[in-house]
């Protein structure tokens, strides 16, 4: 039994990078095709929960405590909510991304990366909550 979990570790360890890499790709190519913030939050959280799985629920808390997850809940929040306000103060509209940048195409690229950025920022913290919240493990 013992060989088997030493297995899972090792394979795990190798792999996770790589997951990690893809949600990153995930995140940054969302703009030009199919992707994005949501999609990249759920592969990072996937990696998390792995680790949880594979490693122990005490030694995924250690890694990050319910404290830190609720600043990226809120920071991802922000970082969403701020990017409309920061496009109202321009002269635009909420969301309005063209008002960004002097040009108004590379404002519309800076816009939805800040965007997608705060939305997998906050979709990475939700799924690992829900799945301490669903493991009983989410005390504080």
């Amino acid at each position: 039994m013992m060989h088997r979990k030493h297995i899972l570790r090792t394979v795990s360890k190798i792999l996770a990078p790589f997951i990690m890499l893809f949600a990153l790709y995930v995140q940054f190519h969302g703009d030009y095709g199919p992707g994005g913030g949501f999609q990249a939050g759920v592969i990072f959280a996937s990696v998390f929960i792995l680790y949880a799985l594979i490693y122990g629920m005490d030694n995924a808390r250690r890694v990050l405590p319910p404290n830190v997850r609720r600043v990226l809940l809120g920071t991802g929040v922000l970082i969403y909510a701020g990017t409309g306000v920061v496009g109202m103060l321009m002269g635009g509209n909420f969301l309005n991304y063209s008002v960004l940048l002097s040009n108004p195409l590379n404002g519309q690229h800076l816009g939805i990366n800040v965007i997608e950025f705060g939305v997998g920022m906050t979709v990475f913290a939700a799924m690992v909550s829900i799945f301490f919240v669903f493991a009983g493990q989410d005390r504080q």
